[in-house]
């Protein structure tokens, strides 16, 4: 039995990338009736803020110390934030781009549970090496725009190089993504037919996951 974590990234309830992902999922039950789907709506959840106190805290952990007084009572939601990130055995991201890049609550959950010693390590002779590891991640991006590969507009797109980047920087190595692509460029027709060729990628990669 698997444990699979979605991180709802769209405000919007009928968001193209939150179309797929449902059914992406819905996929996920019939070929795993014993796996268990949490979803975290970015735009509900009890997101743990990142101020002075917070920053001490990382600062003392990277420099091998423990958080003391207000920092460490800071550092405690950032490490249950952490904790349940990492109890998972995959990821399905629904994510929409905003400003070519990704909407702010989602950065702002990344730049929680990216930390030193948590999810990733720094040594001289390694350098960095992610500690979530061994885990699946699957993508799920909606964009206005097009983003072929080169073509100038490519160059323009921060979300899906973001995400990869970033994941793969805590460890991920097996990062899927499905798109969905021209939303408010091309015809309604034509973004309903990609839409629906998204549901069917994602309905058949649900079938092989975790």
């Amino acid at each position: 039995m698997a444990d699979v974590l979605h991180l709802l990234a769209s405000p919007r309830v009928e968001s193209y990338s939150t179309r797929v992902a449902k059914a992406f999922l819905d996929s996920y039950r019939q070929a795993q009736p014993n796996g268990r789907v949490e979803v975290l709506d970015l735009y509900k959840a009890d997101i743990p803020p990142f101020y002075a106190p917070q920053a001490k805290a990382k600062y003392a952990v990277m420099a091998g110390q423990t958080p003391h007084d207000d920092a460490e009572s800071a550092w405690l939601p950032i490490l249950r934030t952490i904790n349940h990130f990492k109890k998972f055995d995959g990821y399905v991201l629904s994510c929409p781009m905003w400003n070519f890049g990704v909407p702010y609550r989602l950065k702002q959950y990344i730049d929680v549970i990216v930390q030193p010693s948590l999810t990733v390590s720094f040594s001289p002779d390694k350098g960095y090496t992610g500690l979530v590891s061994g885990k699946p991640l699957v993508l799920i991006l909606a964009r206005g725009g097009v983003y072929p590969k080169g073509n100038p507009c490519e160059t323009f797109d921060f979300q899906e190089t973001y995400l990869r980047g970033i994941f793969g920087f805590i460890g991920f190595t097996d990062i899927r993504a499905i798109h969905i692509q021209g939303t408010m460029q091309n015809s309604p027709e034509q973004v309903e037919t990609d839409t629906r060729k998204a549901i069917a990628e994602a309905t058949a990669a649900a079938q092989q996951f975790v």
